[in-house]
């Protein structure tokens, strides 16, 4: 249906509130103001941005926090950068609905919140097309990671858009899935948190040039490796330990000896072994399950959780002192055992354990080779470093594979980096780990600083910006034999005694071909590099992986150093994010005004806040600027092209005069536009976005303008058609009536109006009106029956002793009978019954007399009641009815009187008479009708009137303040061609590109429209028939006799499958037959192409002509009725159809009772599909390893529950004490003799 010129201005509210298109202004309305909403809505405290504080000061900035903090307000600004304060409980801000509302909101416009720095990077990022960072600072404890976890929350959420593809969508889930992925391997429990990040993580998300996720990449810096094999009082080991010793399965358990957290020396020796809030159970299943987003196999993580078990055992594996004073295993179980989890020979494992290969040299020649035993102490530092290597190593294969899943599939053009690194650290006593990471985060605060601070000024003193310069000073000396590093976060005192006790967990030389001699390949893979013999280099140390400095060889070899972090950060437009930690009790209601003091103090928001509000929020470059905002100006645009004659300094000045910003929010630099207050850019922002949506508006506009019109030809070109197509079927109708009279009876003037249609359901009783349902219900007619017919009419009773009278029916003819219904009034009550019912089969004749009159009767056979006599004014129509339903067998009988039965034996007579003085209708008295002079027999309908013509409103006048000449396109600053988009671009292209002809379906070209008053061409030659959509044929492989309702098939014959039952029977046609068959007895025919369309004739041949009034195309009745063309064909093809359909029960429906069905031939096998929970093979049935005799694996060490011992003071690991002994182990080794071997599955 075409819309209505009104559309799109109804409706209460328009506008942008009402959130849709629409035609004109319209006055908004105003909801009314509700008294309690103040009662509803949180008060908020403080200030938002504190850029806003009357006084700047840190007991200032400390009272803001405090007041927000106690407000469940955790999250302030000053101005771009996030201030969060960690709150300790969920504040529910993280929603869907919370995520959704930030969705292209600046800041200013919604409260400060993580989401609000996700969505300015993702912004800028597809505004700007330059890549982004966020850099999350501050302590350990602070909330860093739960930060990062957010903004990766929100830009899976909004990145992509709708319709992203499946890839996008795991990309997305594969980003999310890192962070319980590398949380449970990387975080820990400590005394300032119970989550902390003991590693950095640099995530870099990479974006198409639509801004779609297409991959991600990871990288790690300084894990705390040493964590592995011994913590403080109160602290744990990496959460995978507790996860994998708590929450693995039976197979599991039983496949790497597992036992619970306190049997494992290194993880229960602190005294930790569950936290209140960590369930490790459930932690260890979305572990599991972000294994296998990001696409580790059952194999991989096999092996990974073999390397945490050989980790586990290894911490087990106690030296004591022999009497020679060396050390020595205390029980060999559980170095069998671990050497059976590593597949190396046991004795190997504890030669490699209790002794050193040393080899002398002579003159550079080498010399003599010795086995030198190790003491204790010797024996537990080469075991503790073997498992913080294979941790370590291990951590970095995983880190490895996510960045091969997450591997972008196509080329990326953008990246928006999270650092997540942990924070800063003072202890009493501080070493090389607490260097390095004071260190980086150094170098993180120095980027801040210059980027913020040093960098501002710099270029403001460049750019010749007049502003208050802030001086900031050094932050660091040296003292003596220690050293003191003034940290921004304060000052730390460095011991250089045991600074080098790192370079003591080397892998030794033995240790390294201990592992080369291993048959498992996931070993291999974690240690690749293979073992010099002849190199006299030390091995690889820890403090080779972490360097300032080092050539571009070890940068490809070794780890990312943190100067290659720093270029990273460098290299992208940064935001930031600073974390407090309110207490170090993790408490949500405490506030700790002397430690968030200091770190106000050392995180430099007061400086921060002073550079703010003395600098430009926003900065430029004049092309950038112009490319931007050029669109505000009309001295610079002109429908969208740049037309600017002048220079880019001349041209930020015209737009921001013309925007009407005050001189004073913006100056002009050398090189650059600078604006004062982020609301002049977020301004200037807004009215660029309102550019587009009013274009877009005039589009939208100028094409539902044309939408309308298009709609309104075509509704008009319908309206003609379907009245002119009515106007056919009614005159059919009606000339069939002029037929059937065969100018045997007067007209009255209305029948011959050319308006009169045949409408047939006057009353609507097959409609849903209430008076056709009430006569619908009273005539008892079914849902099967069609009404073609219903109108008022007049029956003639006859009373005794008296003359007949006319009364009034309702008259209603369906394709089954005839009905006459009567209303009665008793009481005060209306009834509406059924009075009679003439089945159309009794029909035998309708007679009518030759006058005017609208008297009928309708002949049936004799009955008591005799045949009904009634007036209907559409009498024509009826009789067309009557003669249309029953195919024209009834009789019409026209002449001077109405012969009609009276009662079942007695018959009479109605005589018609002309009598002038009457006027209207004809009148009836004692047998006799009385009715004025009509029309001639003969007469024919009158034609359609013309329509009135509809008054043409008058052309709108042009407008003249329209320039006469378009401006001349300039190429935009910066730009190799004028500014106009990809897409329009290209759309204009197209369209100037040459159009060849559109061809016809014939192919050839399309002919010209015939001039007016000219002889109009001959018309195109028709299409080709459709030949229909193709059948499906069959080729018959065997023989098959059927059972009724069956088909016999005859091995190489042909047929048509009409329909295919997943029960293995088809039905298939044969002959113009249908039977049902059995689709393995068939196999398809490949069919081949349909012929070329027949060439067009070379005349049209002339249509025939119409048939006269003496041709009906039908039978014609000795009577003079017949029934018409039109009619015929329709029965003849209604026959046709029910004549050829099959009969319902054709189908076999049951094969009860009868003979077996043919056997069907099976399907091809399809192999199952292998089980998730399935236990892999390798897990139970390992090779024995060398040297272990030929038994299999060796029987699982029963661990003594280790213990703690608390130290003397907090921070120190006490040394535990040798375990009185070992649990007897004879009864398990005589019942894994019994058991035998484990067998291969």
């Amino acid at each position: 249906m075409a819309p209505s010129k009104k559309a799109g201005k109804k409706g209460g509210v328009g506008g942008l509130l009402s959130g849709g298109g629409g035609g004109g202004a319209k006055t908004q309305k105003v909801q009314k103001a509700d008294w309690s909403e103040g009662f509803k809505k949180k008060k908020a405290a403080g200030v938002p941005d504190m850029t806003l504080l009357s006084t700047i000061t840190n007991d200032a900035i400390n009272d803001n926090l405090k007041q927000r903090f106690f407000n469940q307000e955790i999250y302030t600004y000053i101005a771009h950068v996030l201030i969060s304060v960690n709150p300790f409980r969920d504040l529910g801000i993280y929603t869907t609905d919370t995520l959704n509302s930030y969705r292209g909101k600046n800041r200013l416009e919604i409260a400060p919140h993580v989401f609000a720095i996700a969505e300015a990077a993702y912004y800028r990022m597809t505004t700007e097309k330059e890549n982004q960072c966020v850099i999350i600072s501050g302590e350990s404890g602070a909330g860093k990671t739960e930060a990062a976890k957010r903004i990766m929350q929100y830009i899976a959420a909004v990145s992509g858009g709708e319709g992203g593809g499946g890839g996008i969508e795991s990309v997305k889930e594969m980003v999310l899935a890192t962070n319980p992925l590398l949380e449970s391997f990387g975080c820990a429990k400590t005394l300032r948190n119970d989550n902390s990040s003991r590693h950095g993580k640099y995530l870099e998300i990479m974006f198409n040039g639509m801004g779609q996720p297409v991959g991600a990449q990871i990288t790690n810096y300084l894990l705390e490796k040493g964590r592995v094999v011994g913590q403080i009082e109160d602290e744990r080991d990496f959460h995978i330990f507790y996860q994998f010793t708590k929450g693995a399965s039976p197979e599991q358990k039983d496949a790497f000896g597992l036992q619970g957290p306190e049997a494992y020396a290194y993880i229960s020796r602190s005294g930790c072994l569950d936290v209140k809030s960590i369930n490790d159970v459930n932690d260890f299943h979305e572990t599991l399950r972000a294994m296998q987003i990001i696409g580790l196999s059952t194999d991989e993580q096999n092996s990974i959780f073999r390397i945490l078990a050989i980790i586990l055992w290894l911490g087990n594996v106690d030296f004591v002192e022999g009497e020679d004073g060396n050390a020595a295993v205390a029980d060999t179980s559980v170095t069998d055992f671990a050497a059976y989890l590593m597949e190396v020979d046991p004795a190997k494992l504890q030669k490699v354990l209790l002794l050193r290969i040393m080899e002398t040299t002579r003159g550079g020649r080498r010399g003599s080779v010795y086995e030198v035993p190790l003491n204790v102490a010797q024996a537990s530092s080469g075991r503790d470093a073997l498992a913080k290597a294979l941790y370590n190593n291990l951590f970095e294969w995983i880190v490895s594979r996510v960045n091969v899943s997450m591997k972008p599939q196509s080329a990326s053009e953008y990246v928006i980096g999270v650092l997540d690194i942990y924070g800063f650290e003072i202890f009493q006593d501080n070493s090389f780990e607490q260097l390095c990471i004071n260190y980086v985060n150094e170098k993180l605060q120095q980027i801040f600083i210059e980027l913020t601070l040093k960098a501002e000024q710099e270029e403001y003193v460049r750019e010749q910006i007049k502003w208050t310069p802030i001086k900031s000073n050094p932050n660091f000396e040296s003292r003596g034999n220690k050293f003191l590093i003034k940290h921004y976060a304060g000052d730390v005192l460095y011991n250089v005694q045991g600074m080098t006790d790192k370079n003591k967990d080397q892998l030794l030389r033995d240790i390294l071909e201990l592992i080369e001699s291993s048959k498992d390949d996931f070993l291999h893979t974690l240690f690749p590099e293979k073992v010099d013999h002849d190199s006299k280099r030390r091995p690889p140390t820890a403090g080779d992986k972490i360097k300032v400095s080092r050539s571009r060889q070890q940068l490809a070899n070794d780890q990312l150093s943190a100067n290659l972090l720093v270029d990273n950060l460098m290299k992208c437009q940064p935001h930031y994010i600073r974390t407090i930690k309110p207490n170090q009790h993790r408490s949500p209601t405490e506030y700790d005004d002397k430690a968030i003091l200091h770190q106000i103090k050392y995180l430099g928001l007061q400086e921060n806040i002073r550079v703010r509000r003395a600098g430009f929020a926003y900065r430029a470059e004049f092309s950038k600027m112009i490319q931007r905002f050029y669109l505000l100006s009309p001295s610079t645009s002109y429908a969208g092209d740049y037309i600017w004659e002048g220079d880019d300094r001349s041209g930020c000045e015209r737009i921001l005069s013309d925007a009407k910003i005050a001189k004073d929010e913006w100056q002009m630099g050398v090189t650059k536009a600078f604006i004062k207050n982020p609301e002049t850019l977020f301004y200037l922002e807004g009215e660029r976005d309102r550019y587009w949506h009013t274009m877009a508006s005039r589009i939208q506009r100028a094409w539902r303008a044309h939408v309308r019109r298009k709609h309104e030809a075509a509704t008009k070109i319908q309206r003609f058609w379907r009245n002119q197509k009515e106007s056919l079927v009614y005159a059919r109708k009606r000339d069939y009536g002029h037929e059937v009279l065969a100018g045997r009876k007067e007209r009255r003037r209305f029948s011959l109006l050319g308006m009169r249609k045949f409408m047939g359901d006057y009353l609507d009783v097959g409609g849903s009106s209430a008076q056709g349902e009430l006569l619908r219900n009273a005539a008892a007619i079914g849902p099967a029956e069609t009404v073609h017919f219903s109108s008022r009419a007049e029956l003639l009773v006859s009373k005794l002793g008296r003359s007949s009278k006319l009364s009034p029916r309702f008259l209603i003819i369906t394709d089954k009978a005839v009905y006459f219904v009567v209303s009665t009034s008793k009481d005060g009550r209306v009834t509406t019954s059924m009075e009679r019912k003439l089945p159309l089969v009794t029909i035998r004749a309708i007679a009518m007399t030759n006058l005017r009159d609208d008297f009928v009767a309708l002949n049936v056979p004799p009955c008591e009641e005799g045949d009904p006599v009634f007036t209907c004014v559409f009498k024509t129509e009826m009789m067309c009815v009557l003669l249309t339903l029953t195919g024209g067998s009834i009789a019409v009988n026209i002449g001077p009187s109405i012969d009609y039965a009276k009662k079942k034996e007695k018959r009479a007579a109605i005589k018609a008479q002309k009598d002038e003085a009457v006027r209207g209708e004809a009148t009836y008295k004692s047998h006799t009708i009385s009715v004025g002079s009509g029309e001639p027999a003969n007469s024919v309908s009158n034609p359609m009137p013309p329509r009135m013509p509809k008054k043409k409103a008058a052309p709108r006048a042009a407008s003249s303040h329209r320039p006469t000449a378009r401006p001349a396109t300039k190429v935009l600053p910066g730009a190799t061609k004028p500014s106009a988009p990809a897409a329009v671009a290209s759309i204009t292209s197209a369209a100037a590109a040459p159009r060849a002809p559109v061809l016809s379906g014939a192919g050839a070209a399309r002919a010209p429209p015939a001039i007016p008053g000219r002889g109009a061409p001959p018309p195109p030659p028709p299409p080709p028939p459709s030949s229909g959509p193709p059948k499906e044929l069959y080729k018959t492989l065997y023989n098959f006799a059927g059972q009724p309702g069956e088909m016999q098939l005859v091995k190489g014959e042909t047929v048509e499958v009409k329909e295919k039952d997943d029960n293995g029977w088809w039905m298939v046609v044969k002959n113009g037959q249908e039977g049902w068959a059995p689709s393995n007895y068939l196999k398809f025919i490949d069919s081949a192409p349909p012929p070329p369309p027949p060439p067009p004739p070379a005349a049209r041949r002339a249509p025939p002509a119409a048939p006269g009034p003496g041709s009906n195309g039908g039978a014609v009745h000795t009577n003079g009725s017949a029934a018409p063309s039109w009619q015929a064909k329709s029965l003849a093809s209604s026959a046709a159809a029910s004549a050829g359909s099959s009969p319902a029960s054709s189908r076999p429906n049951s094969v009860i009772g009868k003979a077996a069905p043919p056997a069907i031939k099976a399907k091809p096998a399809i192999p199952a599909k292998p089980s998730v929970g399935a236990k892999p093979p390798a897990l139970g049935a390992k090779v024995a390893p060398v040297g272990s005799g030929g038994g299999g694996r060796p029987p699982v060490p029963a661990a003594a529950k280790i213990q703690p011992k608390t130290g003397t003071r907090p921070g120190t690991i006490a040394k535990p004490e040798t375990p009185a002994g070992q649990t007897d182990l004879s009864a398990i080794f005589a019942r894994r003799a019994a058991m035998g071997p484990p067998r291969d599955d």
